[in-house]
């Protein structure tokens, strides 16, 4: 296509929101026949009621994307919140454009979202022109090629190592020239999860520092309805791709001898640790995960005196393995996936999922943090917030809207395979085998969280007894019949089954006491 350049028809082409890859093929030449369209619109920041720090985030990395295109010397259409022109969604806004315009041509690149895919296929059908799609040019996988993997291997199960390893053999990531895996194990899981040590201090975060006050009244003038705080005078996030290249540069010089070590530790008063907080730059395409792991990989590569192996595997295993293997599923199970409900959940999101105002305090630190930054890393999100929710029996739904507004990096292709299926059990088992449930134990060996908190991380019943614990054999007793089947779940069926009778009714007496009374524990 690139070749036929000249000879083109006069086109318009799309680029949504989390497409701001600036290596795309597309931009490889200028054409004047060519122009971009880049646009805010409300049919985006209010199909789910974001963060503040989300919508901002999005914003000023379109604007400053659109800026780098014009200085290339492409042409770019871009729509502000506030232009009198825009209609509020991308369908209205490219049949004005190309009215206007005399386009003769229509193209844009496979969005990663359903909703926006089956929008762009109807908006297809509508245009009296020419129209193209053509790849993102961002994952290592087709939209379809998980799912043909598995169909192809006839698996029972779509198990994400399996993926994982495939992976790692295609792409020829962490392999020694007997095609073994090097370190000998494929994954260094056991490796990864430790409690950060009494007294250890992490390193501080990387932040960045903007002033976006016009910005947040702009969307207070147009009614924008958004969720979490921001600091107007001082946005720390990274939107353009020299900010995401410094991230990166910092993640592997100064996280990653430690990422995999401390990877699912938490602690009062730290919400960055070792993470490499990259997730929001590549789901919007302004990284590639390519370019991120052959980053790591050859920084580990140069430094395999002062780095393990187990903590470069683990950061390649949530990239490589974890985040294709979502998109996988997602395109797999799409549009029925966001319908799972396998445990039949009706229960509404607790309120202080929306002020962090609870007396457990590992939810409290881990609401108040996404409240705060827009972000918790994959442990607070699953076996904390997730955790909770899927004890107390909320409707998957509630669990989806909070998850998909709350974080920076949410969006819904990477976001729904890992809450209703990961972290709700929703989906019945194809994502985990097992539900990620646990009592105060699980969250007092990887946090300091308990020592501090008002519930005792030991009582199951009576009024300082951790909500956790009796939610998580309520949880047992009452699902048992499925969890009778789960060979991974038999032995808390078998340990339930032996308690005293009479403690078991309390228990259950404390769960149902902590399900009636759930907006003031």
């Amino acid at each position: 296509m690139l070749g036929g350049l000249q000879n083109m028809k006069k086109t318009i082409r799309l680029i949504l929101g989390d497409q701001l890859n600036q290596h795309h093929s597309w931009f490889s030449e200028v054409n004047e026949k060519v122009t971009y369209a880049v646009m805010e619109v409300r049919s985006e920041t209010d199909y789910v009621q974001h963060h503040i720090q989300k919508v901002l985030s999005f914003f000023l990395a379109m604007r400053a994307f659109a800026d780098d295109l014009k200085a290339q010397g492409h042409q770019v259409v871009y729509y502000n919140l506030d232009d009198q022109s825009n209609q509020q969604s991308f369908s209205l806004n490219i049949k004005t454009i190309i009215k206007s315009g005399g386009f003769e041509r229509f193209e844009y690149q496979l969005p990663d979202e359903f909703r926006l895919d089956e929008e762009m296929n109807k908006l297809c059908t509508f245009l009296d022109i020419e129209t193209d799609v053509v790849d993102s040019e961002h994952f290592y996988t087709g939209r379809l090629e998980m799912k043909e993997l598995f169909d192809k291997k006839k698996s029972k199960g779509w198990l994400m190592e399996s993926f994982y390893r495939e992976m790692r053999k295609k792409h020829d990531l962490l392999i020694d020239l007997n095609d073994k895996p090097i370190g000998g194990k494929w994954n260094f899981d056991q490796s990864n999860r430790k409690k950060l040590p009494k007294n250890h201090k992490p390193i501080a975060p990387k932040l960045f520092q903007r002033d976006v006050s016009e910005l947040v009244q702009l969307l207070e003038k147009h009614g924008v309805k958004t969720i979490g705080s921001v600091d107007p005078k001082n946005f720390v996030w990274p939107v353009t791709r020299k900010e995401a290249e410094e991230m990166l540069d910092f993640f592997v010089a100064e996280c990653l001898p430690l990422f995999g070590d401390f990877q699912d530790a938490m602690t009062v008063g730290e919400w960055s640790l070792y993470h490499s907080r990259l997730s929001f730059l590549m789901n919007s395409k302004i990284l590639s995960p390519k370019e991120v792991i052959d980053r790591v990989v050859e920084h580990w590569k140069e430094n395999q005196e002062t780095i393990d192996i187990s903590q470069v595997e683990g950061f390649v295993r949530q990239i490589i393995g974890w985040r294709e293997y979502m998109r996988g599923i997602y395109w797999a199970k799409m549009p029925n996936y966001e319908q799972e409900n396998q445990l039949n959940h009706t229960n509404k999101l607790p309120e202080f999922y929306w002020t962090g105002k609870t007396k457990m305090n590992c939810m409290k630190q881990s609401i108040q943090q996404s409240l705060q930054y827009s972000y918790a890393h994959h442990i607070q999100r699953l076996m904390v917030t997730g955790n909770f929710a899927l004890l107390a029996g909320v409707d998957p739904n509630d669990v989806d809207e909070w998850y998909l507004g709350i974080y920076i990096d949410a969006i819904q292709w990477v976001e729904l395979p890992n809450t209703r299926g990961m972290s709700q059990w929703a989906d019945g088992g194809l994502v985990a085998t097992k539900p990620y449930v646990s009592s105060a134990n699980y969250i007092d060996k990887m946090s300091d969280y308990c020592s501090s908190c008002y519930y005792s991380k030991k009582e199951k019943v009576g009024e300082k007894a951790c909500p956790f614990n009796s939610l998580y054999w309520n949880f047992i007793d009452q699902h048992i019949e499925k969890w009778e089947k789960n060979h991974r779940m038999g032995m808390m069926v078998a340990n339930w089954k032996k308690q005293d009778p009479e403690q078991k009714v309390k228990i259950l007496e404390r769960a149902q006491h902590v399900l009636d009374n759930i907006n003031t524990i």
